[in-house]
């Protein structure tokens, strides 16, 4: 079965620690979203003011314009992933080889707009390909499904490679996006700004289990 993950997508470090706390006692894996205020128009609490919860699969997604910047910061965390953009301002190669030698696996984000083709050249350095539908730096993004054929791109030219969805992810849409090909999916406001997010999150479970 897919992966589960539920986001984190917090301002400071007050609702970082609720939004953790929604979600540590059920999940499995979760999605840590930081973001610089620079290629993502929100920020995040900094680096060096997170936490990540011990015995947890912990995924970084940097919308950071300067991943290299926080290099030594993001391997001291040890996270199980770290997603950085095709579109920042990084030599891609180089950050994902610095993190493989740490034993940290790497993940690309292609957004909204970014065709497969551009990133041909250095998708073969990367574990896992995030195709971005959301908002960047927010919960409550909308999955535009049209982009399931870049899954399915991704999915026939790289089949060993992870692929996570990542916007507007909720029971009703679940199904199409695992048998597109999608692997990890990255949910954010349906279980955060839920009533009862274990709930939600046990309905995602419900219907890729039907």
């Amino acid at each position: 079965m897919a992966d589960i993950c539920p986001t984190v997508t917090a301002y400071d470090t007050d609702e970082y620690r609720r939004q953790l706390g929604r979600i540590t006692p059920f999940a499995r894996r979760l999605h840590i979203d930081l973001m610089d205020g620079e290629f993502a128009p929100t920020k995040s609490p900094d680096l060096d003011e997170i936490w990540l919860p011990p015995h947890k699969l912990c995924d970084i997604h940097l919308m950071y314009q300067r991943p290299m910047e926080s290099l030594q910061k993001l391997i001291g965390l040890r996270p199980n992933l770290v997603v950085i953009h095709n579109e920042a301002d990084v030599d891609h190669m180089h950050f994902a080889a610095a993190m493989h030698a740490e034993n940290i696996k790497t993940g690309l984000a292609i957004l909204h707009d970014t065709p497969v083709d551009h990133v041909r050249q250095i998708l073969h350095s990367f574990d896992h390909v995030l195709v971005f539908s959301g908002n960047l730096g927010h919960h409550g993004g909308q999955a535009d499904l049209r982009l399931l054929e870049k899954v399915r791109q991704i999915r026939r030219e790289y089949p060993d490679v992870e692929i996570g969805w990542d916007g507007g992810i909720d029971d009703q849409n679940a199904v199409p996006l695992i048998d597109a090909g999608v692997d990890v999916l990255n949910v954010g406001g349906y279980i955060q700004r839920a009533e009862n997010a274990r709930a939600n999150y046990q309905r995602i479970e419900q219907a890729l289990a039907s």
